[in-house]
């Protein structure tokens, strides 16, 4: 396949093909693209039936990916994630039987029904793109995603995830209902006969291949950061842990994430460098997972995402 020129030209293609299948959410759409070419993982929060799988699926189609799913329930072993060694009893030798980790994309779906030990297996590939099995390390695809998905903690028979886990990802994705136009939109594609099993019968086709995703990955590092943001990301977010509603503030891993999810969604907005409202517009889904409320603030009602509101709105802007 011909990659786009530029990383704004195959973003905005991208975006006309997932339109084919995806009604509404272009937010969340665009925010698991920033992550992909950010070299990060996205973690979606919604009610079921919110089109968090479908999104997955199509960006995984579009990039010509090996697609993986993953349902979490609580029995399932670590194994299951990252296989296993079996015996061969032919030769007498151990081969691996490679589970679903080995993919580009793989959907970890309600992730928070499986208990902590499971969870955990996903740490190693998240953070250095390789598993470690009976001692042995096996590489994965360089452009391995993970999108997991999750439904809010209140709700029964969910587990909290760990810090260390939340750490990983680069997004926290709060996926709404769709508005009342879109709705009505999805319900005509269902009538005229829309499977999301089967997506190729909508005409969605590949517009990046491995290649051309590293093409692209190399635009976005090239993207320039002003010495004054990467100042102003650091005030950012060492403000987060003198907030007095937060019990605990952002990570450096935090720090690192929001500059490179800018400077991604600088390069697919057609901008070599990045501006102060890149910054501020992901900070939400950059740090909103990698803060703790204060147990009074939740009583008062607030979210994270009203604390880095408030702890963005005393900082100064660079010009």
């Amino acid at each position: 396949m011909e990659p786009p020129v530029t990383v704004a030209e195959a973003y905005g293609a991208m975006r006309r093909e997932a339109a084919r299948v995806l009604v509404g959410h272009e937010a969340t759409f665009e925010l698991l693209v920033v992550s992909l070419l950010a070299g990060g993982h996205a973690l979606l929060e919604g009610v079921p039936g919110t089109a968090k799988t479908l999104a997955a699926k199509t960006l995984a189609a579009l990039t010509a990916g090996r697609f993986q799913r993953v349902q979490f329930t609580p029995d399932l072993l670590p194994s299951d994630i990252l296989g296993t060694n079996v015996l061969q009893m032919g030769s007498g030798e151990f081969h691996l039987r490679e589970g679903p980790i080995f993919c580009d994309v793989l959907l970890a779906d309600e992730i928070n029904r499986a208990p902590a030990k499971t969870q955990s297996a996903l740490l190693e590939a998240m953070e250095e793109r390789q598993v470690t099995i009976d001692g042995t390390r096996y590489a994965l695809s360089p452009n391995f995603l993970v999108v997991a998905t999750q439904n809010p903690v209140e709700y029964e028979g969910t587990y909290p995830l760990p810090e260390a886990q939340l750490d990983r990802f680069l997004f926290k994705v709060l996926v709404p209902y769709a508005d009342e136009e879109t709705e009505r939109e999805i319900l005509r594609r269902y009538h005229h006969g829309f499977d999301p099993h089967h997506l190729e019968a909508a005409g969605l086709r590949p517009l990046l291949d491995r290649d051309g995703l590293l093409a692209c990955r190399r635009q976005v590092q090239a993207v320039t950061v002003d010495e004054a943001l990467v100042d102003y990301t650091t005030r950012l977010v060492r403000a987060t842990r003198e907030a007095s509603d937060l019990v605990m503030g952002s990570s450096v891993r935090g720090a690192i994430a929001l500059l490179l999810a800018a400077k991604a969604l600088a390069a697919i907005r057609g901008r070599g460098y990045v501006v102060p409202d890149d910054v501020k517009e992901l900070a939400g889904p950059a740090l909103r997972h990698r803060v703790l409320l204060q147990p009074e603030a939740e009583i008062q009602g607030l979210s994270a995402d009203d604390v880095l509101e408030r702890v963005l709105g005393g900082l100064e802007v660079p010009r």
